[in-house]
């Protein structure tokens, strides 16, 4: 039995399996171009269902800009509602995916650095998606030069122009140097893309060295590329805190310059890392469906089911923490966060089916022994977490750009599909070229015996 289980396992990316993805690509698009021609012709209906707040809002730019021709009043209206949409939609699923991409490398970093021997079945899998990084990098790059004057609103110059008391904002330029610096408040800022060209240089740094001493471990053997794994993860986590707090901040919570929680790095933290953990239990479910990972039993599927389980009781500790201490404090200036969430559609809804789908279901469903171990049990949450995660980023992101004017319809389904078929497309497709798990490693003897 010991021979058979050490073989080498491959797993081959099926055509059914690519023409699955590619269907849901092209569902995607459809949806997207249908989303996106609705949002065009209709427009003016969805500012209609803003209707009076929207009114308000605009009343409220021309008071703060007594010359309502300058630069803050047309910036209010240079966009159309359709585009910004499409923007806000690219870069909100742009940033939920760049987590899948480094959970997946945290994920195994946090093995080695804990020296577990449960997980040597299924590093593998956080592995393979962790080959979202450099698309995710690029795509991050881009996405901000392509948007950044819509998202963004601190990278507008007339905030920073004391000059013009009708525009400039005093909260906001106070901020400036931690975008900016060195360069001149309202240009270009260099820190805050210095940070993000870091921060995934860095990141796929780490992900390279740890990939190559997996296999090349899987080819010699022995215990030295493990003990340089266990080290080159303890600086990752290192590295990871800072990064992964500063990259929350720079890229979702500067959404809403005004506003700050001193919490937001370990919210997003958790929203990510509970979604990661879904999509691993799931693509383990998936491979062993298929006939893979032998090796893997119900003591792992617990282990997976276990995480999922306390890292959503997690989630929603910070999410209690961050949420309450803020409105019973009944300070103005963070309340209003919540409120434009709570009393705003379509946010209002997502923001209490937030809950349901990210704490009540996975704490009820997941909470006894059984559930864990259950294939069944565990396709039934996984998915729930993954979708429930997605609203949350989309909650986290839209109301900050879209205001009243935000919608969730066609065209943010399809955009999800399309990213979620090219996450999975590269995620599979990494996996089939290397082994399903390392024949050599060291603590494998240990993970065939993983019992709980």
């Amino acid at each position: 039995m010991g021979h058979t289980i050490i073989t080498e396992e491959r797993y081959t990316f099926q055509p059914g399996a690519k023409k699955q993805l590619l269907i849901v690509m092209a569902a995607g698009v459809l949806l997207l171009v249908i989303g996106l021609w609705a949002a065009m012709s209709g427009g003016h209906d969805e500012q209609h269902n803003g209707g009076h707040s929207a009114v308000q809002t605009d009343q409220l730019v021309a008071s703060l800009t007594p010359e309502a021709s300058g630069e803050g009043h047309a910036e209010h209206h240079e966009t159309a509602p359709w585009l910004k949409r499409l923007y806000t939609s690219l870069w909100m699923n742009n940033v939920y995916f760049v987590g899948l991409g480094i959970i997946g490398l945290f994920f195994v970093c946090i093995q080695y650095a804990a020296q577990a021997g449960w997980s040597a079945g299924v590093k593998r899998i956080p592995l393979a998606m962790g080959h979202w990084l450099p698309i995710a990098g690029v795509l991050t790059l881009v996405l901000w030069f392509a948007t950044h004057h819509d998202i963004f609103h601190w990278t507008h110059s007339y905030l920073y122009d004391e000059a013009n008391p009708a525009t400039f904002d005093e909260i906001i330029a106070g901020k400036a140097p931690y975008f900016f610096w060195p360069g001149e408040a309202g240009g270009l800022p260099v820190f805050f893309l210095a940070r993000m060209v870091i921060f995934f240089g860095m990141w796929y740094w780490f992900f390279i060295m740890i990939k190559k001493n997996m296999m090349a471990e899987d080819i010699n053997g022995g215990t030295t590329y493990w003990t340089k794994n266990r080290s080159i993860s303890a600086w990752f986590l290192v590295f990871f805190a800072v990064s992964s707090s500063v990259a929350a901040w720079d890229w979702v919570m500067s959404i809403d310059t005004h506003w700050f929680s001193t919490m937001f790095g370990w919210y997003v933290f958790a929203s990510w890392w509970v979604t990661g953990l879904a999509l691993i239990t799931l693509i383990v479910v998936y491979l062993k469906e298929a006939g893979y990972l032998k090796i893997v039993n119900a003591n792992h599927l617990h282990d997976l089911g276990k995480f999922i389980f306390a890292f959503s009781v997690f989630w929603t500790y910070i999410w209690f923490g961050q949420f309450l201490l803020i409105y019973y404090a009944h300070i103005p200036e963070e309340t209003v966060y919540f409120i434009e969430r709570m009393t705003t559609s379509p946010y209002s809804w997502i923001f209490f089916a937030n809950l349901i789908l990210n704490f009540l279901l996975p704490f009820l469903l997941l909470m006894t022994r059984d559930a864990k171990r259950h294939m069944s049990m565990l396709k039934v949450v996984a998915p729930i977490v993954i979708v429930g995660h997605w609203f949350d980023f989309y909650n986290m992101v839209t109301p900050g750009v879209m205001k009243e004017q935000g919608g969730l319809g066609l065209l943010e389904i399809g955009l999800a599909l399309i990213f979620l078929a090219a996450f999975l497309w590269i995620t599979l497709s990494s996996l089939s070229k290397m082994p399903l798990f390392g024949k050599n490693h060291p603590m494998l003897e240990e993970s065939l015996h993983h019992h709980i």
